[in-house]
């Protein structure tokens, strides 16, 4: 299956997970059963951030957005994912492997944005809470949201510009379950060290930068909560920001994984099924089912719905 110069790769095969034999089924059906909840469940936090006006705060605000991008990331992996394992594997134009690239890596991306944001959030709630109104007020949210939409389609096009001077040639065998950046450029027969460089080069302001941002952010705030004389003010304090921390901690605890295991195998597989299907599924279940303000917001939702359906 191999291709020369003349003949570029205009198919590619996802060889998705090999094996599964009898656990196929079960496997389809995990995976549905995930997409959904994972779907209904931003949706839903949407929905009610959106409605409730107690929520309307610049964390909440934030965590719509948040949300948003996990929508992305489920539903450019996860919809594929299933045909792959039904079918034990999929065939599928090159282009349409790049344009998945594309939204993962948009998706991806954002999400680091938006919990630094976040994190300044609660920086400024713990430790500035006086200025805390006046630094966090609407202009600033819609200005940090618009940056890291900008700082996220820069990044597409940065790498929509350096991989379209790419020549693939083969093979057109990706051994994963989605189109990621290594196993694509394993497929060119063009020298791949300059878009390998300019990835590494976009790792620090959209990864590595981020990441020292919120451990910095946390840094203080723990200092701050260990300031705190009583033992039920730290916890409460704490609770603000526990939520946040657990997210960040399965996000970014993922993807540095991914980098200390080796590239290749069921290892890989197993690491980026967690980041791109099990972590847009327990971001609004951390936040949900953690959170007070939430919960009542919801049940205060549902009850309004329950009642117009009565005297409807």
């Amino acid at each position: 299956m191999k291709n020369n110069h003349s003949n570029p790769v205009t198919e590619i095969l996802l060889l998705g997970f090999q094996n599964l034999h009898s656990f196929k089924i079960s496997f389809f059906l995990l995976l549905l059963l995930i997409f959904c909840v994972t779907i209904c469940g931003n949706l839903l936090i949407i929905v009610v951030v959106s409605y409730s006006r107690s929520l309307h705060s610049p964390m909440y605000f934030f965590l719509t957005q948040l949300s948003f991008s996990d929508i992305l990331l489920s539903t450019t992996i996860v919809p594929n994912m299933l045909h792959v394992v039904l079918y034990e594997g999929r065939s599928l134009p090159f282009i349409d492997c790049l344009v998945q690239f594309m939204f993962f890596t948009f998706s991806e991306a954002l999400e680091c944005l938006l919990l630094t944001v976040m994190s300044y959030d609660r920086y400024q709630a713990i430790c500035n809470p006086l200025h805390y109104s006046s630094v966090m007020d609407l202009t600033f949210c819609l200005k940090a949201v618009l940056l890291c939409w900008v700082m996220t389609f820069a990044l597409i096009l940065t790498q929509t510009v350096t991989m379209s001077q790419l020549q693939f040639c083969g093979p057109n065998i990706i051994d994963h379950f989605f189109c990621d950046l290594d196993p694509i450029l394993e497929l060119s027969c063009s020298d791949t060290f300059y878009i390998k460089l300019v990835d590494m080069i976009l790792a620090a302001p959209y990864v590595i930068f981020p990441f020292m941002v919120i451990m910095v952010s946390y840094i203080y705030i723990i200092v701050t909560i260990l300031k705190i004389p009583s033992t039920t003010g730290r916890q409460k304090t704490f609770s603000t920001c526990s939520s946040h921390l657990a997210v960040v901690s399965l996000y970014y605890g993922s993807i540095i994984c991914i980098y200390l295991f080796p590239n290749k195998g069921n290892v890989k597989k197993i690491l980026s099924l967690f980041y791109t299907v099990v972590t847009p599924l327990l971001n609004p279940m951390i936040y949900s089912l953690s959170n007070r303000e939430v919960k009542q917001a919801f049940k205060k939702m549902l009850f309004i719905i329950t009642y117009f359906c009565k005297i409807s």
